[in-house]
């Protein structure tokens, strides 16, 4: 096996970094308080009552989360119930009670992540399928829980869904390249990379459809608050309290929140590719975006960084033209998304109004100048298709 090959970082060849089986929609009966405010969730936000109603909750027992499928449950449930609880009423709070924190960070630390609501609770462990025979795409698929609900919420998220899903094409492309370049094998890698390019293709037409149910104003005032974290979040200078937590001692915490620079997908096209971003505070923010992945996805992509240089190896055969083109084609569509995710940047978020400081409209979900960052990375790939 390659170093790249997904089955070692238990990946799967069709869903890629999505879960192998669809997530699980509730917990047991021991969590139904719990599972009934995730449920009525909108319902709570729209009283301003959420945070009364966490404080009575019952203990939640994590010694009772038997599979790998309920620990990932229980973190979808604690980190949207986490954030509702910080945003969801005026004023923002910067502590949270134990009874929330302390299973919170039990569970965060038992799956490798901060106790914070990342990009695999939001999206990836996050969804459900309408029809369980069809596929995972968008017209097919729900999400399993909401901060207040409503179309535009939904389609946010299930577009990130369905890129992930067609994305596992191109993670395949990955380990079969990598065999290619390692075995010099011309003829496997310009099949590996035609596949990397169709799998772009379906990421990109997929990335095109956000504007079709999700609206720059709404997403901006009613689905973007709720995913800010505490590191560089100007409502929240001294971090967030985690009450109970020995492990933190009383101390705010500095987390950030979720965003698309938390999944694995361009990261490893990147690595794959051989596409470098200079080192700048911008490069340090993407690698510390790692912190917050799945740590089989982490390994993952430092495998795509290692070994021998894709790049290298095309530039080193002009006389293969095929291969040279279908190389630049991969990094072409790289940059074609990237480019389509900075124009929905603008649109989304730094051309709406901010109304206050907890939803800034110049500082990205994960708390950096996006615009900046975005920009200067998709500049980046496109500088390096082979000459």
């Amino acid at each position: 096996m390659t170093s790249c090959d997904l089955q070692l970082f238990n990946l799967s060849e069709t869903r890629g970094f999505l879960p192998h089986s669809d997530p699980l929609l509730s917990l047991p009966n021991t969590f139904s308080a719990w599972e009934r405010v995730g449920q009525h969730l909108p319902k709570y936000l729209a009283g301003l009552s959420l945070r009364k109603t966490v404080d009575a909750l019952p203990t939640f027992n994590v010694d009772a989360i038997k599979t790998d499928a309920e620990l990932h449950r229980a973190m979808v449930i604690l980190s949207f119930i986490g954030h509702a609880y910080v945003f969801g009423e005026k004023p923002v709070v910067d502590r949270i009670p134990a009874v929330l924190a302390r299973p919170w960070h039990e569970v965060a630390t038992k799956l490798g992540r901060p106790p914070v609501l990342s990009y695999e609770s939001y999206a990836l462990d996050n969804w459900q399928r309408i029809d369980p025979n069809g596929p995972i795409a968008m017209g097919n698929i729900a999400l399993a829980q909401n901060f207040l609900a409503g179309i535009d919420e939904e389609w946010f998220v299930i577009v990130h869904v369905d890129i992930e899903a067609r994305a596992a094409q191109a993670l395949k492309a990955i380990a079969a390249g990598r065999r290619a370049v390692e075995s010099q094998d011309e003829g496997a890698l310009v099949t590996a990379l035609k596949e990397m390019s169709c799998s772009l293709d379906g990421m990109y037409g997929a990335l095109c459809r956000m504007v079709e149910h999700c609206d720059p104003f709404v997403y901006f005032h009613r689905v973007r608050p709720y995913i800010h974290g505490w590191k560089n979040n100007p409502a929240l200078p001294n971090g967030l309290v985690y009450e109970g937590v020995k492990e933190y001692g009383g101390v705010g915490q500095f987390f950030r929140g979720e965003t698309g620079a938390q999944s694995g997908i361009i990261p490893s096209l990147d690595g794959f590719l051989g596409v470098g971003h200079l080192d700048d505070p911008l490069k340090a923010y993407l690698m510390e975006m790692r912190l917050y992945m799945p740590p089989q996805h982490r390994k993952f992509l430092e495998a795509t960084e290692g070994g021998p240089s894709t790049r290298d190896f095309v530039a080193a055969r002009i006389a293969n033209t095929t291969l040279e083109k279908l190389y630049n084609e991969c990094v072409e569509w790289v940059e074609k998304f990237r480019t389509k995710h900075l124009e929905y940047a603008v649109s989304y978020i730094a051309n709406q109004a901010q109304r206050d400081a907890s939803n800034p409209s110049q500082i990205g979900t994960g708390g950096t100048p996006f615009v900046k960052y975005l920009t200067k990375h998709r500049d980046e790939t496109g500088q390096h298709r082979v000459p």
